[in-house]
């Protein structure tokens, strides 16, 4: 389980593509890494196969992963946002986090507004029963709270909705949200209570 507050920024060293699948190797910055470790790499919840004293770490991406995240973009050079698994004592400053992505989202537009920055997505329509204004969404491994959402089909496509999020500058800097640009695909997941209130609702 994770938290969706990012603790590092890692950068993609290597890619070896299978006939489906991909393994990639990450520069971490992170030391004490265990063979079997699960990490959120960009939000989706991967597990270490390999790792070196240096902070390297290789991950084996499945074809599933691939199909349903936007992983398949990774490539050399590509930075990626990190979080390790809570422990027991770790505060939870963001929300519950799986790292287990319901879809991807396309960014539409940055506005700066002040010193923070003003942000858009277009997200599946499927997902919309899922969020409401001031609650939590994680994307891109990121627990953020939503300012504003959308109706489907509402300046977004006909089989997508809006949401709106306003970013502080330090996650703005400390994250890779500064380098995305509109178009870009992200990871969603959204929170997994509403998805047990849901099935709860339905089978009382």
């Amino acid at each position: 389980m994770f938290s969706g507050i990012i603790e590092h920024l890692g950068t993609i060293t290597t890619t070896q593509r299978g006939e489906r699948d991909l393994e990639v190797q990450v520069a971490t910055g992170i030391t004490d890494l265990s063979l079997g470790e699960s990490i959120a790499v960009n939000g989706v919840c991967l597990t270490v196969t390999a790792f070196d004293t240096a902070g390297n770490a290789t991950f084996f991406i499945s074809p599933e992963t691939l199909e349903c995240t936007s992983l398949r973009q990774l490539a050399p050079g590509r930075r990626v946002n990190l979080e390790r698994a809570v422990t027991p004592a770790t505060r939870l400053s963001g929300h519950i986090v799986q790292g287990h992505v319901d879809a991807t989202a396309r960014l539409l537009s940055v506005t700066p507004e002040g010193e923070a920055r003003h942000i858009a997505f277009a997200v599946p329509a499927r997902l919309r029963r899922y969020l409401v204004d001031k609650g939590s969404i994680t994307l891109d491994g990121i627990s953020l709270t939503l300012n504003a959402v959308g109706a489907p089909g509402e300046d977004a496509g006909p089989d997508a909705f809006r949401i709106e999020l306003m970013i502080i500058p330090h996650t703005w800097e400390h994250t890779t949200l500064g380098t995305l640009t509109p178009g870009t695909d992200v990871n969603v997941e959204v929170d997994v209570i509403a998805k047990y209130v849901e099935t709860l609702c339905q089978y009382r």
